[in-house]
């Protein structure tokens, strides 16, 4: 019982100056089973310390601080920022690719901008973006069904995840709610971090979208590590030290 309340402790002040925690490289540090992690996890949350998330925890006091918004309030937050974004990612698309549009009302920029190509290929769950698409009689588009989620109008579940296998494109676009350099790409909704992951499994390229006012910010679910990303998209507005520390991991950053 000593050793398990010196490990709780220990977490815990893991938890305050990292902000979170992973199961496995805590049952590593501790030399204990990931059994045994979760159930010090589950106790710290039951006691208001932190918040279990995919492969961890987060501390307590970290949630809250990115509260999702409804997407009509999303629409018109950081208009030019999204635009400028929107127009840079669209311009990387050539003719003969096939991409992914995550959710989100930056993607739904990159959509806005999307020349209207015969030869390109968008795969989307979002229902804004998909109405973006509409409009263009030339690209091919493909709608990623299952079940509505009304707060941010996408869908998701399994028979989204499983509308993926045996697909392969050349970007997925990825929306994001948190950037953190210690946490991650994170986001409110469980079923989202999981489909993007799936996203992310069937691309050769993630490419990241996010306008300045994310950065700092973490979400209760985790969806990557910022080595996983290839390309973030971001403002000028952005914090430099953490663009410097997102190039050092393997990101290539461009200024929208």
């Amino acid at each position: 019982m000593r050793d398990t309340s010196r490990r709780r402790q220990e977490i815990i002040g893991m938890l305050h100056d990292q902000g979170s925690v992973q199961v496995h490289s805590l049952s590593e540090q501790f030399q204990v089973s990931t059994q045994t992690i979760r159930k010090d996890l589950a106790f710290l949350e039951a006691r208001g310390v932190s918040v279990r998330c995919y492969g961890g925890a987060v501390a307590a006091g970290v949630i809250g601080v990115a509260d999702e918004d409804p997407v009509d309030t999303k629409r018109v937050l950081h208009i030019s920022e999204k635009e400028r974004i929107g127009r840079l990612a669209a311009s990387m698309v050539k003719p003969g690719e096939a991409i992914i549009l995550d959710s989100g009302t930056t993607t739904a920029q990159i959509a806005r901008f999307l020349p209207d190509d015969a030869d390109i290929v968008v795969l989307t769950n979002d229902a804004d973006i998909l109405g973006q698409l509409v409009h263009k009689k030339n690209i091919e588009i493909v709608l990623l069904g299952g079940r509505l989620r009304r707060k941010n109008m996408a869908f998701y579940g399994g028979q989204t995840e499983a509308a993926l296998d045996s697909l392969h494109v050349d970007r997925l676009f990825l929306g994001v709610d948190g950037i953190d350099l210690q946490r991650g790409i994170t986001t409110h909704f469980e079923a989202e971090a999981a489909l993007n992951r799936k996203m992310a499994l069937v691309a050769r390229e993630v490419v990241a979208v996010t306008d300045s006012s994310k950065f700092g910010r973490t979400c209760l679910h985790r969806i990557m590590g910022l080595e996983e990303v290839n390309v973030l998209i971001t403002d000028d507005g952005a914090p430099e030290d953490s663009l410097d520390q997102a190039s050092k991991l393997g990101c290539q950053i461009r200024i929208a």
